[in-house]
């Protein structure tokens, strides 16, 4: 049976593409043990940035027809083939219910939400504080004319003040094509993925989804948040090969490595969907896991020079246009710290790893 569905919704839940497990209570001890023992750099030593988004430079539209400017984590702001998307904006100091506790970011947003263009959609991948900023959307109410969304986050937007006419809720396989003036308009087809949902202790009354984002002229995959499964292959089947598929590396750990890909499941994915070019995303913005906070880039870095595989990997806030070519900045290597482990400086890990970008 094919894995591409519409979501399943059973006793008040959403279901997974395929069974999946979030986390099982036998682990929390070994996780308290590594919260309070583990000696990773969780958070860097050295204050990352300021990184700053000239907003002059969309008074232009981009000669490539495609310009993306990563935000940091998973927020990013997309200028398509006329149409422009923002995709899962978090602009709030903490991804938290509250502002005073919880994951702060590393790094102040690069571009003010006042200096933003003018936006034809926003886009939402599913209702978790590192993707879904509940301040940063009542901002964006007057700013955008649709909101799109995985079935169930228009119930948090509606609380919010969102207007019912501005929001569109996607189940698995439903698609929307965003309206505005271009003449190539862009379709956003909403589809599975494993992962889940919730602001709280309740899961799963949400959908949470991956998606394809299809122009006459470009075809990318937004992966949003998942874990690995035989579902990438089909997606690759039916909707790439993608010009370039934005995978979360970041946030990873093998103890829920059903809900998250890391560095080596992302290589994984990228071959079964036939990306011709990976975009690493979910990383370096917050401390959401056990790894160093420059491990997820070390290492893709490391496997797709590897595997031959482009990577893209511009600077947070740097609009950066996009032509198939691979870019690799290697920015984070400026803010390593000079020794690691206790005898190896930065430069020299990093020599150690052979670059094809």
């Amino acid at each position: 049976m094919s894995l591409l569905r519409p979501a399943r919704f059973e006793d008040g839940i959403y279901l997974n593409p395929v069974p999946t497990e979030v986390g099982a209570t036998q682990h929390f001890p070994a996780m308290l043990r590594r919260l309070l023992t583990g000696k990773e750099e969780r958070v860097p030593r050295r204050t990352l940035g300021p990184f700053h988004t000239a907003p002059a430079i969309f008074r232009a539209a981009p000669a490539s027809g495609l310009r993306i400017t990563w935000l940091g984590h998973s927020s990013l702001l997309f200028e398509i083939d006329g149409t422009t998307l923002l995709i899962d904006p978090v602009f709030s100091k903490r991804a938290s219910f509250v502002q005073w506790f919880g994951p702060e970011r590393f790094y102040a947003p690069p571009l003010p939400m006042a200096d933003l263009p003018r936006l034809d959609a926003v886009l939402l991948t599913h209702d978790h504080y590192d993707h879904l900023d509940s301040a940063a959307v009542q901002q964006l109410i007057e700013r955008t004319p649709v909101f799109v969304c995985s079935i169930g986050v228009g119930t948090h937007l509606r609380r919010w003040g969102v207007p019912a006419a501005k929001i569109q809720e996607l189940n698995w396989m439903d698609s929307f094509t965003v309206p505005g003036s271009s003449a190539t308009p862009l379709t956003v087809t909403a589809l599975p993925a494993r992962h889940f949902s919730g602001r709280s202790l309740k899961r799963y009354t949400t959908l949470w989804s991956s998606f394809a984002l299809q122009t006459a002229k470009h075809t990318l995959y937004h992966g949003a948040d998942s874990g690995y499964y035989e579902g990438f292959r089909e997606i690759g089947e039916r909707f790439g090969p993608f010009d370039l598929a934005m995978l979360e590396v970041g946030a990873f750990d093998p103890l829920w490595d059903q809900i998250h890909l890391g560095p080596d499941n992302a290589m994984r994915a990228a071959a079964d969907l036939q990306a011709k070019t990976l975009f690493p995303i979910h990383w370096g913005l917050f401390n959401l896991a056990f790894h160093d906070w420059f491990q997820p880039p070390e290492r893709i870095t490391e496997l797709a020079a590897q595997a031959g595989l482009p990577l893209w990997l511009p600077e947070p806030g740097a609009p950066s246009e996009f032509t198939g070519e691979a870019v690799n900045t290697m920015w984070w290597r400026r803010y390593m710290s000079p020794v690691r482990d206790g005898n190896e400086a930065a430069d020299d890990v990093a020599a150690k790893i052979a670059i094809r970008a």
